[in-house]
């Protein structure tokens, strides 16, 4: 539901920025997600109609999974200056997929539980802070290229996993009505639940090859950029440095997951130290490229930009520079 707040703003910004429109407005494509977390019809037209104030807008809603993609390359095919994504990460991940290699700009509005990807680019959290943000950046148009992640044939823009977390992810979207309501308290809930439940005993063992080394464990996390996700306003930080515009990834690999290490994990994934620094990790960073492996052969859940895309033997990784043009 829309707040009466969250409208009365966005009617105003809308109402402001049409006084002063540029006699030529870009154009503008909004690829809306009707199902993500904080998306209705209302809302939708509300943003839509206040970046009228200063592009030339059409919305389009997703119909199905990876339709997202096949609009993004019509548009970028069809010349539209910039596509925005108005949903969760999956939604970005869907479009960045769309636009990757093109000139097309993606950029972000809010519509997740996390907004990883927005958050990163400094886009505000909040739509309504979020819309004049992109309002105003039409008078100071500045796209730029940042890299552009991929495993298998899945393009990436800031994470993904294989294990546990992807189990996790498999959960969670199960049930889009409690993840709308409970937001990042159902994914600990599911991480809790789905840990005891599948990695306890006789837990996925994954092979993990990369810069000359192979190591064994349970659940790998591969990173584009610094952070991970998000756990409500905190930024949860996994692998080592890294940025979005660095041209390299880096990577974690949880050597076991047993009831008396996870606890140390997650104190250092929410509190100061760092998770690579655990004596149950191994990490990489200024990675081009890795391999993760099953080793027995069990097919492993796999989760990009917390998109849970479903099971694989085999996860290859890589990275392309400037893969993708981005405006915020």
């Amino acid at each position: 539901m829309t707040s009466p707040a969250t409208a009365s703003g966005l009617e105003r910004l809308g109402d402001a920025f049409s006084l002063t429109a540029p006699l030529k407005r870009r154009r503008m494509l909004v690829v809306v997600n009707p199902h993500a977390t904080t998306v209705s019809d209302r809302l939708k037209g509300l943003v839509v109609h206040a970046l009228n104030g200063r592009y030339e807008v059409d919305a389009v809603d997703t119909q199905r999974r990876d339709h997202a993609s096949d609009l993004c390359r019509e548009a970028a095919h069809e010349g539209y200056d910039v596509v925005v994504s108005f949903g969760g990460d999956g939604t970005v991940n869907e479009v960045a997929n769309g636009l990757a290699g093109s000139d097309t700009p993606l950029t972000c509005l809010p519509g997740g539980a996390s907004n990883v990807l927005c958050r990163m680019l400094g886009i505000p959290n909040d739509i309504v802070d979020a819309t004049e943000h992109l309002l105003r950046i039409a008078d100071r148009w500045e796209p730029r290229r940042i890299d552009l992640a991929r495993v298998n044939d899945r393009h990436f823009t800031f994470s993904a996993g294989v294990g546990l977390d992807a189990a996790v992810v498999e959960r969670v979207d199960a049930r889009p009505r409690l993840k709308a309501r409970w937001r990042e308290w159902y994914f600990a809930y599911a991480g809790a639940s789905t840990f005891l439940r599948r990695y306890v005993v006789n837990p996925p063992r994954l092979a993990v090859r990369a810069d000359g080394r192979k190591v064994e464990g349970v659940t790998a996390m591969v990173q584009n950029g610094d952070v991970f996700s998000y756990f409500g306003p905190r930024a949860l930080y996994v692998c080592d440095g890294g940025a979005l515009d660095d041209g390299r990834l880096g990577a974690v690999l949880l050597r076991r997951a047993s009831p008396v290490d996870m606890p140390t994990v997650l104190a250092r994934l929410f509190g100061p130290m760092k998770v690579t620094g655990h004596r149950r990790v191994s990490s990489w960073a200024g990675l081009d490229g890795l391999e993760v492996n099953s080793i027995d052969g069990r097919p492993v859940h796999l989760q990009v930009d917390g998109d849970h895309i479903g099971e694989v033997t085999e996860a290859r990784f890589s990275v392309t520079p400037g893969g993708l043009s981005v405006v915020a």
